[in-house]
């Protein structure tokens, strides 16, 4: 009697500890194949008290891939990237809206600007207020001040989402991206100034430390850099730079593309959520909760500021990252002037085309300005002519004595009587020629600014004929004429549609805005 007591209460034991168990673990564990953004490996320590508490294992696979390209047609049960912004976009691209797949937002950090102190300082100081934007950055990265570091914008969603936030700045219309505003590329003097990259933010953070003296900034979560500066290994903590004219915000979503393994998801987000968990998260990551009741880490309770809003449209995104192109590559504009110096541009309009050049050069303060500036590595050609070139200077920017080289040439105060737009254009198409002979991969756009109608040299036909004499590749350099004063606008029209270009008319707004607004355009 006393065998089968004991035997009943040894079973009863085990079955109360199944029982128990049963309730704290989940009715079996589950392991879940996760494609993650690499930007989450920092998670791996908290991964174990997951399946402890939960039953579940997340088996993650990290990947750079900002659209999460192949997730649904592969095995994965779960996608945890950055942000799910591109594969919503591409989703909705292809009709397929109700496959949108169930997500919670787990924890937040933005995409800021990490500086080294000494350019820290000197930005802030040329700022009132110092509080730096995205155009600060941009004029910098333009007048070679600033050299940085960004992950590469077609395989990261980091990258991608400061490319977003930079375009939106340049546009300055403090609403989401549309498709006039990356009709031309704005982000040739941002571009120019990158000097380190790689595939996702996490192999540029981790590469870093050994190429400080390549870049003086970085752009990445605020997270990545706190995190960075935490590791002791540089010789100065980055200043994060949270850019006045706001930032893209990154939610890192968990997302459900199995929807038989929901229950399992179910348990990973609301453990995920727990006060005890979200604490550990910013503490441990740097990364700002979603769950409000938790207080975040000390560098992380000051206000994010201005969200910017990302793009409704995936053909938006792409046109940004195929015109910033692979950042590993240095890519330069040229750009040809031709600059009607007849004697109806005397007075009034030859200070306004002069003021225009000088925001060029870096004297705009304006945010368009500084976006739309000369920029280091650009190589620039100005023809001034009348009836005939007057003078020709070629330079390749490299220092502000290049540019005061170009001032000086639209300084000139020499004049003539007539006007040949048609043979100023072709002069212009033979250098762009040339160019193109050089340095096939260059981009080569002619600009041509007259106030009068064309009444001396070749006529727009035999322009045309010779410039089909010229072979395909300069027959592609596009032309974009400005309209001013008394210009035949049909003429310069039917040049720009000729040419594949577009005429922009100075007489609605002014000279510096028309140049601001080609710039980029190609």
């Amino acid at each position: 009697m006393k065998r089968y007591a004991r035997t009943l209460t040894a079973c009863l034991t085990l079955t109360l500890l199944a029982a128990l168990t049963s309730c704290t673990r989940g009715d079996e564990e589950v392991t879940l194949r996760v494609l993650a953004g690499p930007e989450l490996a920092d998670l791996e320590p908290l991964l174990g008290e997951l399946k402890d508490d939960t039953g579940v294992t997340l088996d993650m696979d990290y990947r750079a891939t900002a659209d999460l390209s192949g997730a649904r047609s592969s095995s994965y049960d779960l996608a945890w990237p950055a942000s799910d912004r591109s594969y919503l976009l591409r989703l909705l691209e292809k009709g397929e809206q109700t496959a949108r797949p169930e997500s919670t937002s787990i924890m937040r950090s933005p995409v800021v600007v990490g500086l080294t102190p000494e350019v820290a300082d000197k930005l802030r100081a040329d700022v009132p207020g110092g509080r730096l934007s995205w155009a600060d950055i941009a004029d910098a990265a333009a007048d070679g001040t600033v050299r940085f570091g960004m992950a590469d914008p077609r395989s990261s969603d980091t990258g991608r989402a400061a490319l977003v936030g930079v375009a939106t700045a340049a546009a300055g219309t403090g609403s989401a991206l549309r498709e006039q505003d990356v009709s031309c590329d704005r982000l040739r003097g941002f571009r120019s100034g990158q000097t380190l990259t790689a595939a996702s933010s996490r192999e540029l953070i981790a590469s870093y430390p050994a190429h400080q003296g390549e870049a003086n900034a970085l752009i990445a979560h605020e997270s990545e850099l706190l995190s960075l500066n935490a590791t002791k290994k540089l010789r100065e903590p980055l200043r994060i730079v949270h850019p006045e004219d706001g930032m893209v915000l990154s939610d890192f979503p968990l997302l459900l593309l199995d929807p038989g393994r929901r229950t399992a998801y179910r348990k990973v987000v609301d453990w995920l959520l727990t006060d005890d968990v979200q604490q550990k998260l910013t503490q441990r990551t740097w990364r700002r909760p979603v769950n409000q009741d938790v207080t975040p880490a000390e560098p992380l309770r000051a206000a994010i500021g201005n969200a910017l809003s990302f793009p409704d449209r995936l053909s938006i995104v792409e046109q940004l990252v195929t015109d910033y192109g692979d950042p590993a590559s240095a890519t330069t504009d040229q750009v040809v002037f031709l600059l009607d110096f007849s004697g109806s541009m005397r007075g009034r309009r030859i200070a306004d085309l002069r003021a225009a050049f000088a925001g060029l050069s870096g004297a705009d303060p304006t945010s368009t300005g500084k976006f739309a500036r000369f920029y280091r590595g650009e190589h620039l050609t100005v023809v001034r002519f009348g009836g005939r070139v007057l003078q020709e200077r070629t330079v390749t920017v490299r220092g502000d004595g290049d540019l005061r080289t170009l001032g000086k040439v639209v300084a000139a105060e020499s004049f003539d009587d007539s006007t040949a737009v048609w043979s100023a254009l072709d002069r212009g198409y033979r250098i762009a020629a040339d160019a193109v002979r050089e340095a096939p991969e260059r981009p080569v756009a002619i600009v041509l600014m007259t106030d009068g109608e064309s009444n001396a040299g070749i006529s727009y036909e035999e322009f045309l004929r010779r410039r089909d004499r010229l072979g395909a590749d300069a027959r592609e350099v596009p032309t974009f004429p400005i309209h001013f004063g008394e210009a035949d606008a049909e003429a310069l029209r039917k040049a720009a549609d000729a040419t594949g270009g577009r005429m922009v008319d100075a007489n609605r707004s002014s000279l510096s805005d028309a140049f601001k607004e080609i710039r980029g355009c190609h």
